[in-house]
């Protein structure tokens, strides 16, 4: 028998009926088991006390269980359960040592301890061996009937149990050959299976369908020591690969993965304590669960410490990280795997939904890490683009060209640089992202657009302002008959030519006609606005400029030169020249003639100031015969109206009241 590997063993559960945790998770680790996956077997003794059991168990699979000296005696050697590697045998198994039946130390409380072991063996052990001696078998009062009795009664405490093989080692075979030995003991076995009380729906159900029964026999090894080697030898070797297919253990349904035996035991034996029956199909979803969640929680607090991921999250909030989605998902894999690698035997439901779990959180947790990505991504792309776009406008290129060819672009650029931060594990959907960045594209667009047209606007607005604001002065300064025509005139000119410039200009924003339509018609509007501005500003000096083209008529001959009153001048006629000159002046001010529209305004004010009979220096009340005694002028709206007929005929008593001097002064001078 190999021995080359060194025998490692600790009681599971001492006489008390204490388990052992700290003693089963050491064990544990000593010998490896959470590597074996499922690929371990448990194999486990029942037998009267002194009967050799852990003599058995120490030759067969060079464990190092405590043996009863045959010099002092039978008495309890082990107490409790104890559980070994067994040395040079794979895959690894592990051998379970149970305390022996009707033994007196215990008296009373043998029974009680015996179910509760049976149980825990028959519901962790792939192969149990009953030890039993030779010369009970056919014998009715046997010692091993009420243990056969004890595992069958507690096998129906089993719901839904795995098939177990339950191995009879005959001890102490005398010369009655086994061929004729087995028939016997089978019939033995089937009658205590017949005699055991079973629930209803396993009233008819066979010995077969809950064990595999192999018997073996051996010689005494205290009187045939070699042949009791011999014999355990060639035992041995139906131990190897027991648990492939065809192999000596059953068939294995209920097999918790090794990384939980140790809590599956523990949670059996519990219970089993509480004399609850066992659901092993629940316990092993129960043991899949709290073991999955486990490594889950390990794989999650190990990603949260993991340095690459730490310096990955502190990276990403000061600015991009090139290949961001390959590095984090690459993290994200190597955890996710590892939780795959350490749950890979345990019930698949159990663990897809225990990743699904892990997953999730662990995408929550680098979620804010991705957003920033994202965040710098989007405002990094957008500043580029307002840099292109600000370069090709000033390079020359059209509004809408330069606005399509660069929004295009970046917006690729865009999604190129989202796709190299994709985390692999992750189904966002980028769509809002994206949309995001659009309209942060187009709200740039928008905004320089409306930049670039008030622009326009403002600079073909100061061209009509100076192209219309001082001729117009001018013109009403010399306000005759000529007036508004040329000022019509000079509006149509200057308009005309501002709109095709504008209309130009407009080009390149490729807008619709409609509002390239309005823009224009706002221009014409605003030239028109200057020229009524500079109306209604020059209306306000009417009677400055009455009294200075008065005083320039009076004082001044047709050639411009200072009059020299010799007293042959009239003084009447020039006066009354000089007046309706004014008068002219002030009939232009009157009111805005940017429409071909004809009014009677210079004949109104002829009539009542000049060539009414009752005009001469008189201040009577103005009546309602009085043409002037009216706030509008006929065939004129208000709003074209400068001043009013009541203001007119107001300016007008003020301006000969106060040239009134200058007539006396040349009638005195003449005298």
């Amino acid at each position: 028998m190999a021995k080359g590997e060194e025998c490692c063993s600790t009681q599971l559960i001492d006489g008390d009926g204490t388990f052992n945790v700290s003693g089963i998770e050491h064990f544990i680790k000593e010998v490896k088991l959470s590597d074996c996956g499922l690929s371990y077997a448990v194999v486990s003794i029942m037998g009267p006390q002194s009967s050799g059991k852990s003599t058995l168990l120490n030759h067969l699979f060079g464990t190092n269980f405590r043996e009863m000296d045959a010099f002092k005696g039978r008495s309890q050697t082990t107490k409790g359960i104890w559980m070994a590697r067994c040395a040079g045998i794979e895959p690894c198994t592990l051998i379970m040592d149970l305390e022996g039946t009707d033994g007196r130390e215990r008296g009373e409380d043998d029974t009680a301890f015996e179910k509760q072991s049976a149980l825990f063996a028959l519901a962790v052990s792939d192969i149990v061996l009953i030890n039993m001696w030779c010369h009970d078998i056919g014998r009715e009062q046997a010692a091993n009937k009420p243990l056969l009795k004890t595992v069958f009664q507690v096998m129906m405490r089993l719901f839904s149990p795995r098939k177990t093989t339950l191995m009879f080692v005959i001890r102490d075979k005398t010369r009655t050959p086994l061929e004729n030995l087995e028939p016997v003991l089978r019939e033995d076995i089937q009658k205590i299976w017949d005699s055991v009380p079973k629930p209803q729906a396993h009233m008819e159900t066979p010995l077969s369908e809950f064990f595999n029964v192999e018997v073996v026999a051996l010689s005494s090894f205290e009187e045939k020591e070699e042949l009791f080697k011999e014999q355990v030898a060639s035992l041995r070797q139906r131990f190897y690969h027991s648990v492939a297919p065809g192999g000596l253990a059953g068939d294995r349904r209920g097999v918790v993965p090794a990384s939980g035996f140790s809590f599956s035991a523990h949670e059996i034996w519990k219970v089993i304590k509480e004399n609850k029956d066992l659901d092993l199909p629940a316990h092993k979803v129960m043991v899949a669960t709290v073991r999955c969640e486990e490594i889950a929680n390990e794989k999650y607090s190990s990603f949260a410490a993991n340095e690459e991921w730490c310096e990955l999250e502190a990276a990403v909030q000061s600015g991009p990280i090139s290949s961001f989605g390959k590095k984090l998902s690459s993290i994200l894999e190597t955890c996710l795997s590892g939780y795959d690698g350490e749950v890979l035997y345990f019930d698949e439901g159990v663990r897809s939904a225990k990743r699904k779990q892990l997953e999730d959180k662990l995408l929550q947790l680098v979620q804010p890490a991705f957003q920033s990505m994202l965040g710098h991504i989007r405002s990094g792309t957008l500043d580029k683009f307002k840099d292109a776009f600000d370069k090709a406008l000033s390079g020359g290129e059209g509004f809408s060209s330069a606005a399509h060819h660069c929004s295009k672009f970046y917006m690729n650029l865009f999604d190129e640089a989202c796709a190299d931060a994709v985390i692999e594990q992750a189904n966002w959907d980028m769509s809002k992202a994206r949309d995001k960045f659009q309209r942060d594209i187009d709200a740039h667009i928008a905004s320089v657009r409306a930049a670039k047209l008030g622009e326009l606007t403002a600079i073909f607005e100061a061209k009509l302002n100076e192209s219309l604001s001082g001729p117009v002065e001018a013109l009403l300064d010399g306000a005759n008959n000529e007036t508004w025509p040329a000022i019509r005139k000079l509006l149509r000119c200057e308009t005309e030519s501002a709109i095709s410039g504008f209309s130009d200009a407009l080009y390149g924003f490729d807008m619709d006609e409609e509002t390239k339509e309005k823009m224009l018609a706002s221009l014409e509007n605003y030239a028109k606005g200057v020229v009524e501005a500079k109306a209604r500003e020059e209306s306000g000096r009417v009677l400055m400029r009455m009294k200075d083209r008065f005083t320039s008529l009076f004082s001044h001959d047709s050639d411009s030169m200072p009059r020299v009153w010799t007293g042959k001048e009239d003084i009447r006629g020039i006066t009354k020249l000089a007046r309706s000159a004014s008068l002219k002046l002030l009939s232009v001010m009157a009111a805005i003639r940017l429409d071909d529209e004809t009014d009677n305004i210079e004949s109104t004010l002829t009539l009542a100031l000049v060539d009414s009979p009752s005009n001469a220096a008189t201040n009577r009340s103005i009546t309602n015969h009085d043409p002037l005694a009216s706030s509008t002028w006929e065939q004129v709206p208000s709003s074209k109206t400068l001043i009013t007929p009541v203001q007119c005929k107001s300016l007008w008593r003020q301006f000969k009241s106060e040239t009134e001097y200058s007539v006396t002064q040349a009638i005195s001078a003449q005298a």
